[in-house]
Parts: structure tokens; sequence; C-alpha cells
């Protein structure tokens, strides 16, 4: 057995109502980690002319997955303001105290998000999400932990990608913001080094979240060397690997995790 040293560590995974999200919730929980889950809380009205693209309604998928795992807490923001990940990670402090593993999972993308129909609120929306709260969220993570005197452990954060964050034709705000992502983890990694945080990421390639079916799964099949599309436990393992104490001397590394997909 593997000891992980993650029990009884707080741990916050952002968009964790379902999917991958949730999946790592649960196995957070299963290292006997407090787990809080974050979910935006409300359905977000879509502007003329864009759909979000795999939305799952989420409340009720939170209220189950909190009363399944011990301890853990249902907490929401839209991450989207500017000041959220401030009053996020203070209620989570409130909650289960100082955040020691922060999981940036929360994601926008909507279609169409093509080169001939993108819009400055698509690329703004996108961009709030996927890039600037994960990067609001690390550095208030940082500054906190600075305030705490014998915090034990320096805290990590894990950010979730695409395996596509190189070039993502079709998905311009999307893929682009994916890559500004990747950027941060290594630039923050080094910034964050000395204080002992580590920074990593994890890139998923494609992932059964309940988005593929017919030609779409088949498609995606023959192009995973591995034959196989990704589960979101598989991203939920990658990601407790990189919180874990085996981790302790990786940081800045993009991981990714596509059974051979995108290489």
């Amino acid at each position: 057995m593997i000891d992980t040293g993650l029990r009884d560590r707080t741990v916050l995974v952002t968009g964790a109502g379902a999917g991958i999200g949730a999946a790592v919730a649960r196995a957070f929980a299963a290292e006997g980690a407090r787990v809080a889950v974050h979910n935006l809380g409300r359905a977000e009205p879509e502007p003329e002319g864009a759909h979000w693209d795999h939305v799952t309604p989420d409340g009720e998928g939170v209220a189950d997955l909190v009363t399944d795992l011990p301890g853990a807490v249902s907490v929401t923001a839209d991450l989207s303001e500017p000041d959220a990940p401030g009053r996020l990670l203070e209620e989570v402090e409130n909650l289960l105290g100082p955040v020691d593993v922060l999981v940036n999972n929360a994601a926008h993308c909507e279609s169409p998000d093509t080169v001939d129909t993108l819009t400055a609120g698509t690329l703004e929306r996108t961009y709030r999400v996927n890039s600037v709260a994960p990067a609001l969220l690390i550095s208030q993570l940082a500054r906190r932990r600075a305030l705490v005197e014998d915090a034990g452990d320096p805290p990590c954060a894990v950010n979730i990608s695409t395996d596509a964050a190189r070039a993502f034709p079709g998905q311009v705000a999307y893929g682009t913001s994916k890559a500004a992502l990747e950027s941060l983890t290594r630039g923050l990694a080094l910034d964050l080094g000395p204080t002992g945080i580590r920074v990593n990421a994890v890139a998923p390639g494609p992932v059964q979240t309940g988005w593929m079916e017919g030609e779409t799964l088949e498609h995606a099949r023959s192009v995973v060397p591995l034959g196989r599309v990704g589960e979101p436990e598989d991203i939920a393992d990658a990601v407790v690997f990189l919180a874990s104490h085996q981790a302790r001397w990786i940081t800045g590394q993009v991981l990714q995790v596509a059974g051979g997909h995108a290489l």
C-alpha cells in the first residue's frame, strides 16, 4: 500500500458537479482528504448566438456527491467574477481549513468557437474561467498560505488542460485558453518554487463524460493508440498522483493522460 500523504488534507476541486471534477473529488476523498466540491450554483443564460458545450446540470449531482463523501462540503462561485477566487478560498478555509490542494478543473467551452465566428465575448468568457480564474486562485492560495504560521507542508495546485492545447482547430478560444493555462503552470511553478508550492497540470485526451456517442465515439476510439476513450477516473488518478507525496519533487509539468492521443 502507498501512503499518498493526503489524509486530512483540505482539497478544493473547482467544477466538480459532474464528469472529471466529480471523479477527482471522489478520488481525493478515498485518500482520506477533506474535499470542497465547487460548482457554479446556477444556470448561466446563454447569450444570443452562443451555446454552452459539455454543460451538465450540477445541482443535484453536487448534493449527491457531498452526501456520499465523508466530510465533504459544497461551495459555489462564479469564477468569471474577478473577486470570486478570493471569496471562494476564504469560504473553504472557514469550512475546512486552509487549502492544501487546489484542482483547477472548472472550464468554459462554447460554440461556435471557430476563427470565422470568433467574438470578443467568446474570448472574454472563455479566458476568464479557463485562464484568469486559475491564475488568481493560485496567487490567492500562495498569499493566504504565507500568512499562516506553522502551516506545515506547502500547498500544491493541479490545473486541468487538454492534450490539444498546442493546436485545437475549430475551438479557437478554448484551445488557446488552455495553452495559456499550461504556460501559467510553468511560469508559476518557477515563481513559487522557492516557497515550496508546486504547480502542475494534467492534459486529458478524449474523455467520456456523456458527450460522445455514435460516430463521434467511434472516431475518438480510432484515433487513440490504446484503443479506448478515457474515463474520468483515468484523469482523477493522475491528479491525485501529482498532489501526492510521491510527486513531491515534480513541478511545472504538464502530464498528458490521453492513451497516446495527440502525441
